[in-house]
């Protein structure tokens, strides 16, 4: 199965490592610098140009991959729990 993350983007929901709110886990030092530094090594994507609401990392065969989205991590959520493809 796929999540549609925004913007045409879709992973594959097997690849999902976590879906995080934006801004609560901002706030904290730990995920700032994990950000940081996938931003260095160009593996975010950026999936809106609006306000961000969450980020999604994924992996798969050792590389990773960070998913900036606009939607919250609560629509994420849902549509990660529904059988269909979006």
């Amino acid at each position: 199965m796929y999540l549609h993350l925004g913007q045409n983007r879709v992973v594959r929901d097997r690849e999902i490592i976590g879906i995080f709110d934006l801004d609560i886990t901002s706030q904290s030092i730990r995920t700032r610098q994990f950000l940081n530094s996938a931003e260095k090594n160009g593996e975010v994507i950026a999936v809106t140009d609006d306000i961000p609401k969450s980020f999604v990392v994924t992996g798969r065969r050792g590389r990773q991959q960070v998913y900036i989205s606009q939607l919250s991590p609560a629509t994420l959520h849902r549509r990660s729990e529904q059988k269909e493809l979006f």
